[in-house]
C-alpha cells in the first residue's frame, strides 16, 4: 500500500485506532472518508480537519453498507483503498446462554461487516490502480482474551478470511492488508488508560512507519503484537494464554 496519493474509505473511523489511523493518513498525503453511525461526531471531525469527508454507514446493517457503498462510489469513483476498521469487543460470561445475544452482535459487527463491505467494493477496487484492501484482526486472533470468547473468534475468522482474499485476489491487483494490534490504549474494552496497553499515538506512529517502508507487506504488525501473533510458531502459546487468563 502506497503511504499516500491514495483515496481511502474507512468505515470506523469515529474514535480509536480508526479516526487516529484516518487523520495519520490524512495527513501524509491521502483523500480519506471517514464513516460510522454518529452523524454528529462525522461532521465534527470534518469540521476540526478540513479536506477529510465523511459517510454515514451502519456497519451491522447490510443495507446500510450497500448504501455507503454506492455513496461512495458516486462522490469519490477514484477510492482504491478500503480499510475495514468498525468493530467491537464486549465480555462474555459463557456459563449460562446468556451470552448468545452478544456473540451474536459481535458476529455481526467484526464479521458480517467486513465481509460485507468487501463483497460492496471489490469488483470497484479491482479497476483501480495500487488499490489495496486493509482488514483489521486483532492480536487475539492468534492467542484468546478468554473474557470476550467471540470477539477473538471473530478475529480470528478475519485472519483466515485475509488469507483466502489474498490468495483469491492475486490476479487483479488488489494488495491485501491484515493489520492486527495489540492491546491499545482505546475506549474498545475500557483500556484507555490501562499501563499495560499500548499508547494509541505510539501505535499509530509505528504502523504508519510500517506502510511506508513495507508497501509490499501481508501483515502490519508492531512491535508490541510479537508475543500473541507468534506464539504457537515459538512455543509460548500456553503460557501467553495463562496469562491472558489471569492465571
Amino acid at each position: 500500500m502506497n503511504i499516500s496519493g491514495n483515496t481511502i474509505f474507512i468505515p470506523g473511523a469515529t474514535s480509536g485506532i480508526g479516526l487516529g489511523l484516518a487523520l495519520r493518513l490524512h495527513a501524509a498525503g491521502n483523500r480519506v472518508i471517514v464513516a460510522g453511525r454518529r452523524t454528529e461526531l462525522l461532521a465534527e471531525i470534518v469540521a476540526q480537519n478540513p479536506g477529510i469527508e465523511a459517510v454515514t454507514v451502519d456497519t451491522a446493517d447490510a443495507a446500510s453498507i450497500t448504501r455507503a457503498a454506492d455513496e461512495v462510489k458516486a462522490r469519490f469513483p477514484e477510492t482504491n483503498v478500503l480499510i475495514t476498521m468498525a468493530g467491537i469487543m464486549r465480555i462474555e460470561d459463557l456459563h449460562t446462554g446468556d451470552f448468545l445475544a452478544v456473540a451474536e452482535s459481535t458476529i455481526t459487527t467484526n464479521l458480517l461487516g467486513p465481509l460485507r463491505l468487501v463483497a460492496a467494493f471489490v469488483d470497484h477496487l479491482s479497476g483501480k490502480p495500487d488499490a489495496a484492501i486493509m482488514t483489521v484482526s486483532s492480536g487475539l486472533a492468534f492467542v484468546p482474551l478468554p473474557i470476550t470468547p467471540t470477539y477473538n473468534a471473530t478475529k480470528a475468522a478475519i485472519h483466515s478470511f485475509s488469507e483466502s482474499l489474498r490468495v483469491q485476489l492475486a490476479d487483479t491487483g488488489v494488495q491485501v492488508i491484515e493489520l492486527a494490534p495489540p492491546a491499545v490504549q482505546t475506549e474498545l474494552l475500557g483500556q484507555q488508560d490501562d499501563p499495560n496497553a499500548m499508547p494509541l499515538e505510539e501505535f499509530l506512529s509505528e504502523v504508519m512507519t510500517l506502510i511506508e517502508t513495507q508497501p509490499d507487506a501481508h501483515e502490519i504488525l508492531v512491535q508490541r503484537v510479537y508475543p500473541l501473533r507468534f506464539a504457537e510458531a515459538n512455543g509460548s502459546y500456553h503460557a501467553v494464554l495463562e496469562t491472558l487468563s489471569g492465571h
